[in-house]
């Protein structure tokens, strides 16, 4: 089924309150044609407030919302060139997977619309089920008849909020690429609300991360991961070792020394610091090398995971590290000390 390009969204300035608390707080962010944009962050954070604003469900307190040339902000959900889908899927259970798909194709002509339902099948791979009953179907499969019935109508702009939630681990993860090949296929604009991190960064062409009603870093799923602006952007992203320490003079090709109780490391700095600053070095678990220059450790535990070791380092404070490598990597009995390093375009410094 041919799609047509979404024109850009902009949301400028976009604020919700409720009372004087700030639910969505002086959102700005432009929407690439064809692009597929995660919203991540934890529950209460204000992702689905800035979502249901954008389909029209909430009203904003100040700000505008532009679809291409159009201004959205004052239209009602049903005037809007957008749709959205719920994480509930709302299929009536009386009617059958076509007669679901094609509820919304009034006024189009009977033929015209078994047309369009025949290829929304087909798109989301369930073209002989049109005649199944909802209760009938894997979870997996009223999530597509629920996707197919969200694009009955080509809408400019599709929305989802938390779409994959009530899927188990395994039949996410499936969905997850069926989801991101039929957003390709259309080239229709997603804007997908979630809280996991490892679904956003599956999914995302880029991700906004929000926090306290606002967004706070957007960048690409790589960006975020290994360059996050913010101790909470990191944490969020995935499992981090932060060490403290105060950030050293300049060093060369952006990288600055930090002192920490146990020595001296090296990493990118995040933002402009001063000297003396205090500053946490973020650095994940895989690039933590056992065996190299740097901080001494003991090992507390270690776990064998097949392809890797999860390791639990102990710096001399009692703090800990964690690690993942290889389990050649180095010779490293639970009990023995030995050091830790890492390369400094590996760790990023942040403030404390």
């Amino acid at each position: 089924m041919p799609g047509t390009p979404a024109p850009r969204l902009r949301l400028e300035d976009l604020t919700k309150l409720y009372g004087t608390h700030r639910a969505v707080d002086a959102v700005t962010l432009d929407l690439e044609p064809d692009e597929f944009f995660c919203l991540l962050g934890p529950s209460g954070c204000g992702k689905s407030t800035l979502l249901r604003m954008i389909a029209g469900f909430e009203v904003p307190s100040s700000g505008h919302i532009r679809l291409g040339d159009e201004n959205l902000t004052a239209l009602p959900p049903h005037r809007r060139p957008v749709n959205m889908m719920f994480q509930s899927y709302a299929l009536f259970p009386h009617m059958s997977v076509a007669s679901n798909v094609g509820y919304g194709l009034k006024g189009i002509g009977r033929v015209a619309a078994a047309a369009r339902v025949a290829d929304l099948l087909r798109l989301v791979r369930l073209d002989g089920f049109g005649d199944r009953r909802p209760d009938t179907l894997s979870g997996g499969q009223r999530q597509r008849v629920a996707l197919a019935r969200a694009l009955a109508r080509e809408p400019k702009l599709l929305l989802l909020d938390e779409p994959l939630g009530a899927l188990d681990r395994g039949l996410r993860e499936e969905t997850q690429g069926e989801l991101r090949a039929v957003q390709r296929r259309l080239g229709t604009a997603f804007v997908v609300v979630t809280h996991d991190p490892e679904e956003a960064m599956m999914l995302a062409d880029r991700i906004g991360v929000m926090e306290g009603g606002r967004l706070v870093q957007v960048g690409k799923p790589e960006v975020l991961y290994r360059r996050p602006a913010s101790r909470f952007v990191a944490g969020l992203l995935g499992d981090v070792n932060f060490i403290p320490g105060r950030l050293g003079s300049e060093g060369s090709g952006g990288e600055r020394p930090v002192r920490t109780p146990h020595g001296d490391v090296r990493g990118a700095a995040a933002t402009q610091l001063a000297e003396g600053a205090p500053v946490l070095v973020a650095v994940r678990p895989e690039d933590l090398v056992l065996g190299a220059d740097g901080l001494p450790v003991v090992v507390a535990d270690a776990t064998f995971l097949g392809d890797r070791v999860r390791r639990t380092l102990r710096l001399p404070d009692g703090s800990i590290l964690r690690a993942s490598g290889r389990p050649a990597d180095a010779d490293a009995p639970v009990g023995s000390w030995t050091h830790v390093g890492f390369a400094p375009e590996a760790a990023v410094i942040l403030p404390a």
